[in-house]
């Protein structure tokens, strides 16, 4: 017959019941004081010299007086000693009730959390899906409404040039530089390079970009939409966080014509709190920023009302989708640009 290994009871943490000691501290000093009273009662009749008449009915009071003397202060260190019991009890019991009511409501509050960010998380990932939806929709729409221009982004240079020589060379005007001889930049390109390259294994948005640079206005638009880009990133704002509205062609064709105002007030559909008072700070407190920002609202506006002058509805929309325009947005947001 084998031995049945012994079990420990699970604990319970704090719902599991104290371990009570038999004799605690409390009992321990009621002792010893009751040693003490007896010990000095006993002295206290062994010293005094009791009197011969114990029948008289004086006497037999005398006797009862004497025991309520005796056991009464006994009688009162006990009753002093359960209740000083019964209350370090009953505190005890206190702290592990409210250790339990802690928990309860602890357990409450996450669950109650975890529940609202799924919550949240659910409700955000289906509104992100129907303005995903909205935007292609109105882009398809804009893309049929619309018949498409010309593709270069400006119209090209119009400097004369001259065929001389039997060898039909052509012979350059005096000043003319080497952007003058490029070709003019297609829109698309100025687009993807405007949002620029999604990651290093992107080929065509850094192929987009180098062209772009060949281009003297589009290069100087470039240049400094990087320069506030990188300026906001060390603010931890990043475009592609920001989440704008949406914005109708129409109301950027009024901005590109020189409308201002509750027109065009659209055009600051930037709602980001953190990012608009992080971005406001800076350009109170940092004149370098301030002055990129301008200059760079400057370029925008210069380069999207030539834009705007041959870019179909659908260019436009796909324009205000990149990380340059969201830039512009939050920034001419901030500047009061849109007011």
């Amino acid at each position: 017959m084998s031995d049945r290994p012994e079990t420990s009871p699970t604990s319970l943490g704090i719902y599991d019941r104290l371990s009570k000691a038999r004799i605690t501290g409390v009992e321990v000093i009621a002792l010893v004081l009751s040693v003490l009273w007896l010990g000095a009662a006993g002295l206290f009749f062994l010293l005094i010299p009791s009197e011969g008449n114990t029948g008289s009915p004086g006497s037999l009071l005398q006797f009862v007086m004497t025991i309520l003397a005796i056991f009464l202060p006994l009688a009162m260190i006990w009753v002093a000693a359960v209740a000083a019991r019964s209350t370090r009890v009953m505190r005890e019991e206190s702290v592990r009730l409210q250790a339990a009511i802690d928990a309860i409501r602890h357990a409450y509050v996450a669950q109650n959390q975890t529940r609202n960010t799924v919550s949240d998380a659910s409700v955000a990932r289906k509104l992100d899906e129907i303005a995903a939806a909205q935007r292609k929709t109105e882009t398809a729409i804009a893309t049929f409404s619309t018949s498409r221009g010309s593709t270069p982004v400006f119209k090209p240079n119009t400097k004369s040039v001259s065929a001389i020589g039997k060898e039909d060379q052509v012979a350059l005007p005096l000043g003319t530089s080497a952007e003058d001889i490029q070709p003019p930049l297609e829109r698309k390109d100025f687009i993807r390079a405007l949002n620029f390259p999604e990651t290093v294994n992107d080929k065509e948005g850094f192929a987009a970009l180098r062209r772009a640079l060949k281009d003297r206005s589009a290069s100087q638009l470039v240049q400094a939409s990087q320069d506030v880009l990188t300026l906001l990133s060390q603010e931890g704002i990043y475009m592609d966080d920001l989440r704008p509205d949406l914005i109708r062609p129409e109301v950027w064709r009024r901005f590109a014509e020189g409308e201002r105002g509750r027109s065009i007030a659209a055009l600051g559909g930037v709602r980001d709190r953190s990012s608009l008072a992080l971005t406001g700070a800076r350009m109170r407190n940092d004149g370098i920023f301030r002055d990129a920002a301008h200059h760079f609202l400057r370029r925008f506006d210069t380069m999207f009302a030539q834009f705007a002058e041959t870019a179909t509805d659908a260019e436009i929309s796909e324009l205000s989708n990149t990380r340059t325009a969201r830039a512009f947005m939050l920034l001419g947001r901030v500047a009061g640009t849109f007011n």
